[in-house]
C-alpha cells in the first residue's frame, strides 16, 4: 500500500500536470492535452475533474466514444465524492460535487435531491454562522435550565429520582420502562444529563484507572443506539458496579433507533456511582455525526430541540482516551500521524469543542489500524491508516502493553492485529440490522490484565 508521502506526492505531481494540459487545452494542442490529462489520471485516478476535462478534449477531436466513456468516470467521481462528503457531514464541498453533477445530467432525480439537500444544509451552516458569537460570549444551554421547576404530571407512572440521588432502584425501574418503550418524563431525563456534565468536566482528556489485584474490568466498543443489546451485555456479566465495573469506548448513539434509550442508561449509571462505569467519545460524539446518522432527529422527536444542544454540549465533555492499571491504552479510533506522542500530551488535549479535521483529538476518534507497516491515508477521508511498527513504537514509548480500540464492525465482534498489540472490540451485533456481525466485549483480571473476549449474538428488539 501506497505510503501517506508517496500519495501526497502523486496527488501534488497530477495536479501539476492537469495545470499544463489545460494550457494546452487552451493552445488547442487537444490530443497533448489528452496525454497529459491521461498521464494525471494514472497519478490520481479519484479526480473527476481530470476525467470530465479528458472528455471535453476528446470531443474537440471528435472523439464522441472516449468522450462518453470519460464523462461517466466523470459523473461516477463527482457523485461518489459528493455523497462521501454529504455522508461526512462536509456539506459544502458535497454541495460543490453535486452541482458538478447536475451540471453534466440536468434530469437525474437523484442528482436533483441530493443537490437541493446540499443547498439546505449550507444555508443552515450559513445562517448559524451569521447568529453565532464568539466563544467567549457564548452561553451554554446547560446553564438556562432550572429542571427542579419542570412539574412532573400526576399520571405520569414512570421511573422518578427522588431529590438529586440517582438511585440503582430507579435505573432499573428506567430501564424496564425503556424495554417497554416507555419514555423517561424531561424533568428526569434534564436532571442526569446536567449531572452527568458537572461530572464528566472535572475529568481530564485521559482518564488513568486502577483495578485492584483479583478484580476485573470490562471493556465494552460501539453500541449504536441498540439499546436490546446493552441490557443483553448488562444479563451476560451484570449491571455496572463498584465490583463490577465497565468501560464504554465510544459511539454509543447513531445508527440504531434507541439511541436516546442507550445515552440516558449510561448516563444515569455513571451518576448512580462515577466508578462503576467510565464513558469514553466516539468520533459519533459530534453534531456532524447525529445531524446526519439519527441521533439529532430522534432526540428531537422524543425529547425537545434544547435537548438537541444539551447532548450536542456534554458531548464535548467526554475523555479522549483511558489507560488501565498503566499497561492498557484504550480509544475509540486509533493513533497518530506523527512518532513520539506521549500520554501527557493526550492529557494536554483542550478537548471541550467539537472534533477538528485534523490534529491529536482528530487522529484519537477518527484512524483505524492497517496490515501494512508506517502510515497511509484514512479510507474514512479522516484521520489516518496506521501499521503494527507505529503501535509499536507508542506502546514502547509510553510503557504500556496493548491497546484497546473500536470504531469497526468485526464479523466475530473483535479483531486482534499487530502482532497481538492492538484489539478492535465492537460490541453492536448484527450492526444496523443487516450485518449478521457478532457483538463482543473484553473482560480483564487484575493483575495480568489478559484480555478474555466474549461474544455474543443480536437480540430481539
Amino acid at each position: 500500500m501506497p505510503s501517506m508521502d508517496n500519495e501526497s506526492s502523486n496527488v501534488s505531481l497530477a495536479e501539476e500536470i492537469k495545470v499544463q494540459a489545460n494550457e494546452a487545452f487552451k493552445a488547442h494542442k487537444y490530443g497533448q492535452a489528452i496525454e497529459l490529462y491521461t498521464q494525471a489520471i494514472e497519478l490520481n485516478s479519484q479526480n473527476a475533474v481530470y476525467w470530465a476535462n479528458r472528455a471535453l478534449a476528446h470531443t474537440k477531436l471528435e472523439e464522441y466514444g472516449s468522450a462518453i466513456q470519460d464523462a461517466t468516470k466523470a459523473i461516477e467521481g463527482y457523485y461518489r465524492r459528493g455523497a462521501a462528503y454529504l455522508a461526512m457531514g462536509k456539506f459544502k464541498e458535497a454541495l460543490k460535487d453535486f452541482q458538478q453533477v447536475k451540471k453534466i445530467c440536468p434530469n437525474d432525480p437523484d442528482a436533483t435531491k441530493k443537490l437541493k439537500e446540499c443547498e439546505k444544509a449550507v444555508m443552515k451552516l450559513k445562517f448559524e454562522e451569521a447568529i453565532s458569537v464568539p466563544e467567549s460570549e457564548r452561553r451554554f444551554v446547560a446553564d438556562s435550565i432550572d429542571y427542579h421547576s419542570i412539574e412532573v404530571e400526576p399520571q405520569y407512572s414512570g421511573a422518578k429520582i427522588e431529590g438529586d440521588v440517582v438511585t440503582l432502584d430507579f435505573v432499573k425501574k428506567m430501564m424496564d420502562d425503556f424495554k417497554n418503550q416507555k419514555c423517561l418524563h424531561k424533568r428526569y431525563a434534564f436532571q442526569i444529563v446536567l449531572q452527568m456534565r458537572e461530572m464528566l468536566r472535572s475529568e481530564p482528556s485521559l482518564v488513568d484507572i486502577n483495578v485492584p489485584d483479583g478484580s476485573h474490568f470490562t471493556v465494552c466498543g460501539d453500541v449504536h443506539g441498540q439499546f436490546y443489546d446493552l441490557i443483553n451485555i448488562f444479563e451476560l456479566n451484570g449491571l455496572p458496579s463498584e465490583e463490577n465495573p465497565y468501560l464504554f469506548n465510544g459511539d454509543f448513539v447513531d445508527r440504531g433507533s434507541f439511541s436516546v434509550e442507550v445515552i440516558l442508561t449510561l448516563f444515569a449509571l455513571k451518576c448512580m456511582c462515577p466508578s462503576a462505569i467510565y464513558l469514553a467519545r466516539g468520533n459519533h460524539e459530534s453534531r456532524s455525526m447525529n445531524k446526519i446518522y439519527g441521533f439529532e432527529g430522534e432526540v428531537r422527536s422524543k425529547l425537545s430541540e434544547k435537548f438537541v444542544e444539551l447532548f450536542a454540549e456534554v458531548f464535548c465533555c467526554l475523555p479522549l482516551a483511558h489507560v488501565i492499571n498503566q499497561k492498557v491504552f484504550v480509544v475509540h479510533g486509533g493513533l497518530f500521524s506523527v512518532d513520539g506522542v506521549k500520554l501527557s500530551d493526550i492529557k494536554a488535549i483542550d478537548r471541550f469543542c467539537e472534533p477538528p479535521e485534523e490534529g491529536l483529538m482528530c487522529e484519537l476518534l477518527w484512524s483505524d489500524p492497517q496490515p501494512f507497516p508506517g502510515r497511509g491515508p484514512s479510507k474514512r477521508g479522516v484521520g489516518l491508516s496506521f501499521g503494527a511498527d507505529v503501535t509499536r513504537k507508542f506502546l514502547q514509548d509510553n510503557n504500556l502493553d496493548l491497546i484497546v480500540r473500536s470504531h469497526e464492525v468485526k464479523d466475530e465482534g473483535y479483531e486482534i492485529e499487530h502482532d497481538g498489540k492492538l484489539i478492535t472490540i465492537f460490541s453492536a451485533p448484527n450492526y444496523c440490522d443487516q450485518m449478521g456481525n457478532k457483538g463482543a466485549y473484553i473482560r480483564f483480571e487484575a493483575p495480568d490484565l489478559k484480555p478474555n473476549i466474549v461474544t455474543f449474538s443480536a437480540v430481539a428488539s
